[in-house]
C-alpha cells in the first residue's frame, strides 16, 4: 500500500465492481461466446457474421451515436437490432431477437460469484462503513454475491454518463446526502476511477494492477490518495 495523500476522514467506501473486485475479462469472453451461439442457433442468417462483425458494427454504432457508450445495455441492445437488421431480418424479428439476445447476453454475463475471500473482505468492511458500488458496467450485483452487501449501485444510462464524468458520483453523494468528500472510491481505472472520483471530489484508492492483470498502469493526470496491489489490502481499513 502506498499513500500519496492523507486520506481525511470518510463514511463511505465506493467500489468499482468489474476489474475490482473479479476478473472480468473472461466472463465477457464467455458471454459473448454465449450470446454469439445463441444466435446462430436461434437466427441462422447470422452464422455469417462472427465476433469481429459484431465488433465492428458497434463501433460504428459508437461513432454514429456516441452516447451509446454511457450506456452498456442500450449500446448493445441497438447493435443486436441494427446486426440483425443487416443480416436480412424483419423490423419486428431483428427487435425481438435483439431483445432475446441481450437477456441471454445479460444471464450469461452475471453467471459467476465473487471470490469468497472479497466477499468476507466486503462483510468486514461493512461493519465499520457504508458501502455502494459505481460501476460503468451492467452487472447484477445481487446475481453475484454481493446481495446485502451494498446500499445501492449506480449504473450509467438514463442520462448518467459513464465515470469518469463527476454525475455517478454526485448522484451518489445525493443518495446518501453527504458530502463527497466523506465517499472513498476503490477501483481500477486511472481515468475512470481515480481522475473521475477526485475531479468529483472524491477520496480515491487505485487497484493497480486491476484484478486478475499482472503489468500495471500509468496515472491518468492525478494521483490517488492511496495505491494498492490487490483488494485485500483494504484490510488495512479497518
Amino acid at each position: 500500500m502506498k499513500i500519496y495523500i492523507r486520506p481525511q476522514a470518510f463514511q463511505v467506501i465506493s467500489f468499482d465492481l468489474d476489474d475490482t473486485l473479479y476478473d472480468n475479462r473472461p466472463i465477457i469472453v464467455a458471454a459473448e461466446s454465449e450470446l454469439l451461439s445463441f444466435l446462430q442457433q436461434h437466427y441462422p442468417k447470422s452464422t455469417k457474421w462472427q465476433f469481429a462483425d459484431w465488433r465492428r458494427l458497434k463501433l460504428a454504432l459508437f461513432k454514429e451515436s456516441p452516447e451509446l457508450r454511457h450506456d452498456t445495455t442500450v449500446a448493445r441492445l441497438t447493435m443486436l437490432e441494427r446486426g440483425l437488421l443487416q443480416l436480412g431480418y424483419d423490423a419486428q424479428t431483428a427487435k425481438a431477437g435483439a431483445k432475446a439476445g441481450l437477456e441471454h447476453f445479460v444471464k450469461h454475463r452475471s453467471h459467476f460469484k465473487v471470490s469468497t475471500e472479497v466477499i468476507e473482505l466486503l462483510a468486514q468492511l461493512k461493519q465499520k462503513y457504508r458501502l455502494i458500488g459505481i460501476t460503468n458496467g451492467n452487472v447484477d450485483h445481487q446475481r453475484i454475491g454481493l446481495e446485502g452487501l451494498f446500499e445501492f449501485v449506480l449504473h450509467p444510462g438514463l442520462g448518467h454518463p459513464q465515470k469518469p464524468a463527476a454525475t455517478m458520483f454526485e448522484l451518489a453523494g445525493n443518495k446518501l446526502q453527504l458530502p463527497l468528500n466523506k465517499i472513498l472510491h476503490v477501483g481500477d481505472s486511472a481515468k475512470s476511477d481515480v481522475y473521475g472520483a477526485r475531479r468529483a471530489g472524491c477520496q480515491a484508492i487505485w487497484l493497480n494492477p486491476g484484478f486478475g492483470v499482472i503489468d500495471k498502469s500509468s496515472a491518468y493526470g492525478v494521483l490517488p490518495h492511496i495505491e494498492i496491489s490487490s483488494v485485500l489490502q483494504l484490510r488495512q481499513l479497518l
